[in-house]
């Protein structure tokens, strides 16, 4: 005789904390912190062709990605100003704002706690420095490059980021 095969139940394929369209499910028993973070696009013209530069760090669980420089505005800075001071500590570079990109927010869990982060982006023309990681506070960045705007979308680890740069790349020609 014949038995049948007992099958697996069928999985939801999102993570547990989101529902079946992506939005949030009920409220979980973590506590919730909100984060706010500020950085973008800073962009430099290299024979014609604009180079954008980020950075890499490795992330929590040991694998180095290659993300837009951002980081929390300080004291009563604006979302524009913490930009500018953050893409300039991690990468090296000045940058003037151009146009605001817009915001992304995301989910993530760590320590006990659920996090909600929202980060303003920034278009940015650069105005000097150099590349260097040596003025992170910190000391998250371990690499920083110019990238040629074309080959971001290989380069960044963050779909969301990819997004972002496509924004950047459509405003150019308005100051480039």
């Amino acid at each position: 005789m014949v038995h049948p095969v007992p099958r697996a139940p069928k999985r939801n394929p999102l993570p547990p904390a989101m529902g079946a369209l992506g939005a949030p499910a009920a409220p979980s028993q973590l506590p919730t912190i909100e984060e706010v973070s500020a950085g973008g696009v800073v962009v430099e013209m290299h024979q014609g062709v604009p180079h954008v530069a980020i950075i890499a760090r490795i992330n929590r669980g040991g694998r180095l990605e290659w993300c837009l420089p951002k980081g929390h505005p300080e004291g009563v800075e604006t979302h524009a100003e913490a930009a500018v001071r953050e893409i300039e500590e991690e990468t090296g570079i000045a940058g003037e704002i151009l146009a605001p990109l817009g915001s992304i927010d995301y989910w993530f869990t760590v320590s006990g706690h659920r996090v909600h982060k929202t980060v303003h982006h920034f278009l940015l023309r650069a105005t000097g420095g150099f590349l260097t990681i040596e003025n992170d506070p910190d000391h998250e960045a371990v690499d920083v490059a110019w990238v040629p705007l074309n080959e971001l979308a290989r380069k960044l680890s963050f779909p969301n980021e990819r997004r972002i740069t496509d924004l950047a790349r459509e405003l150019l020609p308005e100051y480039f």
